[in-house]
């Protein structure tokens, strides 16, 4: 019971710390796949840059992976292990 208590924790945790990221990733990457300017402030002085639209579609490839991660973590934690099976086959002598 310990380990499925472990498994569910980490899913959770991983859940929340991905999905967090992976909107945050996911947001950007759009704003720059799409080519909006960004508002950059040096010493109160605001001007607007673009940043190549390469960068944007990394970013969305990356909020996939990120929210693929918890459920690998899920799937690879909470599943049923296969039970050792006992071999009832009795060992036979070698012939001599």
């Amino acid at each position: 019971m310990q380990n499925r208590t472990i498994g569910i924790v980490a899913t959770a945790v991983t859940a929340l710390l991905c999905g967090c990221a992976s909107i945050f990733s996911c947001v950007w990457g759009f704003l720059i796949a799409t080519g909006q300017p960004i508002d950059v402030t040096t010493n109160d002085i605001v001007t607007q840059q673009t940043v190549s639209p390469s960068v944007g579609y990394v970013l969305l490839c990356l909020t996939v992976l990120m929210l693929l991660v918890p459920v690998a973590v899920g799937f690879f934690t909470l599943r049923k292990k296969p039970e050792a099976v006992e071999s009832t086959v009795e060992e036979i002598p070698p012939a001599s």
